[in-house]
């Protein structure tokens, strides 16, 4: 048996029986959710477990995790910013935007700080076009979109963000 159905037996069930069986190959995005939910990324191993789930090849649960920026195949921060660059973003100032957040935070696009709390990344395509410089943050399932953006915007949301997630900490 494989890890993932090891770990989550009922809620794959669950999630199989919602398609034909001719046709669970359509449960992959249920199920890297369900993956992704447990160490915040989908692992090697979890792609190898759904694709034999679905009778499919991990190539193409792979194709699905590379296409969607929802799902990440590396661990990153608590913290995720997505920063759209494609073309009309570009136009508008999201390439100085990434750079000077990354430099802001002493990190590379693609990296993540030093305490481990934010991870940032340049993606493709987020339809907020009319509205860049603009990120997508993920803080566990929490996803937001944060338009009309400047690097101290940013950097003012995630001194926020942290202090919050520092106060629920200390409570726990």
């Amino acid at each position: 048996m494989n890890q993932l159905m090891k770990t989550h037996s009922d809620e794959i069930e669950r999630l199989l029986a919602a398609y034909p069986p001719e046709r669970k190959r359509a449960a992959v995005m249920p199920l890297l959710h369900l993956a992704q939910k447990d160490n915040g990324y989908v692992s090697g191993q979890a792609m190898q477990d759904i694709a034999e789930i679905c009778d499919i090849s991990v190539t193409e649960v792979a194709s699905v995790v590379g296409f969607y920026t929802l799902f990440h195949d590396q661990p990153g921060g608590k913290i995720r910013l997505q920063v759209c660059t494609d073309v009309a973003c570009k136009l508008r100032g999201a390439t100085e935007y990434l750079n000077g957040l990354c430099s802001e935070l002493g990190i590379l696009p693609g990296g993540t700080t030093a305490d481990g709390l934010v991870t940032v990344e340049e993606v493709k395509c987020l339809a907020a076009c009319d509205k860049a410089p603009m990120f997508q943050s993920q803080i566990g399932d929490e996803i937001e979109y944060h338009e009309n953006q400047t690097t101290q915007r940013t950097l003012d949301w995630l001194k926020l963000m942290t202090a919050s997630m520092k106060r629920e900490a200390d409570h726990e």
